[in-house]
This record gives structure tokens, C-alpha cells and sequence, in this order.
């Protein structure tokens, strides 16, 4: 990320401290350079993975632009003293930045969900969204020997903003392995967006969303999937980020700069490569008991 944007390092991840209008101003500059450019998502859950797959950690450390997902987020900021302005969760976000691509006249292809459930997300959301073109989809779960083939489909479909919905560290693997062949000026890793968009799943009722208990709502309808990340891994974050607080370490490593064809960060506008700005503090003295349970409204990645 470029070094004017301020940052929280969560975990050994730098995560941009926006409000909802600056992180579009930085949206829409991404969309007016020529790419490849990498957006992604971090909650709770997927800080988690991070320290165990080194791989994803890189990707999420050099991704030209990661916005902060729930509550458990929200806390870890606060603990080390830079506190985000707002939730910036996917599944309320990433319509935004469709509006600025559709404002822009760029098309964008969805990849992701199960069976045609990209397809009908992109049915409505270019009916929810004026001027947005689709510009194909696929679902989310090809073979790894088709991984070519999908490529050249959106290649050919000449797509200027790249969706993708596989779950993490999925999807943010894979666009570190592809985005650059499929011509894409911006990918964007969605987790389960494309299942809500499409009505495949159902959203909590609005005033569970306000409350920032939808975790709640989703663990209660799939409690055998989600029960170890919402109930376990929610705890164990933040006992990470205590740690983390007391004993700084360094992030997973695995003796890789990076993959061969992966995304690197976009440079700035001035040609000057983007640099993560770190800021000395003493977090100790904010590391306050906190009764918030770590799980915002687009925790599904």
C-alpha cells in the first residue's frame, strides 16, 4: 500500500485505516491506473489462517490495498492504539466498488459460489446497480487443471475488475497466481459476497447487523461449520493479538519473496513503490478487557 495510508499491523498484516470515503478515493485511483491491483478482506478468521499458511500471509502483506472486516478486527486495532474509522466489511463494501467501476463504464467478471451462483449474483446485482456490466461468470471451484482454461475465459471476455468468491486463503491465492493474465486492471478477493448478492444465502435481520452480531445469526444456521471459527477462533485471535502486544514476532515466512506471476503492489502515481508506514507506540496500556466477540457482518471469507 502506498506509504500516505495509514495502517494498523495486525498480526504482521498492515491493514488500511479508512473511512468509507477515503477507502473509495483509494478504490477509484486503483481503477484509473492500469494494474494489475490487489483488494482484499481481513477479519478475525482470516488473520487466523494467515499465521498458518506463510504464503497467504505474503500475499495479504503485499496486497495493494486490505480493508478491515468486523468487530474482532475493531479490537485488535483498538488494543494497539490505531483504531479503524469504520467497518469496512466485503459483503457491504464491495457493492461500492462496483459503483465506481459501472461510474467508470468498466465491465467485471464474477467468479466464485457454487453451480450459477456467480451468474445469478451478477443478474442482480446489474439490476441493482445502474450502469454496472457484467462481463461473465464462472463458478468458484474449477479443477486446479482448469485453472488455464478459466484464465483465457476471462482473458477473452476483455473484464476490467475481477470477483472472486472461493473462500480464503483460496481466492487470494489464487489471484496472486492469475490476475496479471487475465488483463484485469483490479482483482478483488470477496469471500462469500457472491452467495449473498445472489440470494443464496440470507442476510441477518438489520438490527443484528447494527449490533455487529450477524456472526451470531450465521453460526446459528451452520453451527457445524462455523462453531470452530466464530467460537474458537474468535478467542483465539485475540489471544494472538495480546501476544502479539507483549512479544512482537515476525510474521510466517516461508523463504519465498514471492510466486512466480504473482501480484506485486502497484506502484503510486508519483512512480514511487508503495511502502506500509509503521508508527512507534507503547499498545500495553490500551490492552483493556473487551466484551466485543471478534465477528463483524462479512466474516465469510
Amino acid at each position: 500500500m502506498p506509504s500516505d495510508i495509514p495502517t494498523a499491523l495486525i498480526l504482521g498484516i498492515p491493514v488500511a485505516r479508512l473511512t468509507p470515503v477515503q477507502a473509495r478515493a483509494e478504490v477509484a485511483r486503483l481503477l484509473d491506473q492500469t494494474g494489475p491491483a490487489l483488494l482484499c478482506y481481513v477479519n478475525a478468521h482470516s488473520a487466523n489462517v494467515a499465521t498458518a499458511e506463510p504464503a497467504y500471509h505474503r500475499v495479504l502483506r503485499d496486497a495493494d490495498l486490505v480493508l478491515n472486516d468486523g468487530s474482532g478486527m475493531a479490537t485488535a486495532a483498538r488494543w494497539h492504539g490505531t483504531p479503524f474509522p469504520a467497518n469496512l466489511n466485503g459483503t457491504d463494501f464491495t457493492p461500492e466498488i462496483l459503483r465506481l467501476a459501472a461510474d467508470r463504464e468498466l465491465s467485471v467478471f464474477f467468479l466464485g459460489g457454487e453451480d450459477d451462483v456467480g451468474a445469478r449474483a451478477a443478474a442482480a446485482l446489474t439490476e441493482r446497480i445502474p450502469g454496472l456490466r457484467s462481463a461473465g461468470s464462472l463458478p468458484g471451484f474449477p479443477p486446479a487443471s482448469d485453472e488455464a482454461a478459466v484464465v483465457a475465459r476471462i482473458k477473452a471476455s476483455g473484464a476490467d475488475v475481477l470477483v472472486v468468491g472461493m473462500g480464503n486463503p483460496r481466492q487470494e491465492l489464487w489471484l496472486a497466481r492469475n490476475l496479471p493474465a487475465t488483463g484485469a486492471r483490479l482483482g478483488v478477493a470477496v469471500g462469500a459476497f457472491l452467495d449473498f448478492a445472489s440470494g443464496r444465502v440470507p442476510r441477518a435481520p438489520r438490527w443484528m447487523r447494527r449490533l455487529r452480531i450477524e456472526w451470531l445469526f450465521r453460526l446459528c444456521r451452520e453451527p457445524h461449520r462455523l462453531f470452530r471459527r466464530y467460537v474458537l477462533g474468535g478467542p483465539l485471535f485475540l489471544a494472538r493479538v495480546a501476544r502479539e502486544l507483549w512479544a512482537p514476532a515476525r510474521p510466517p515466512t516461508d523463504h519465498a519473496d514471492s510466486a512466480p506471476g504473482s501480484v506485486t503492489p502497484s506502484p503510486r502515481q508519483d512512480g514511487e513503490p508503495g511502502r506500509v508506514g509503521q508508527r512507534s507506540h507503547d499498545p500495553r496500556e490500551r490492552l483493556l478487557p473487551d466484551t466485543a466477540n471478534g465477528h463483524g457482518v462479512g466474516e465469510d471469507h
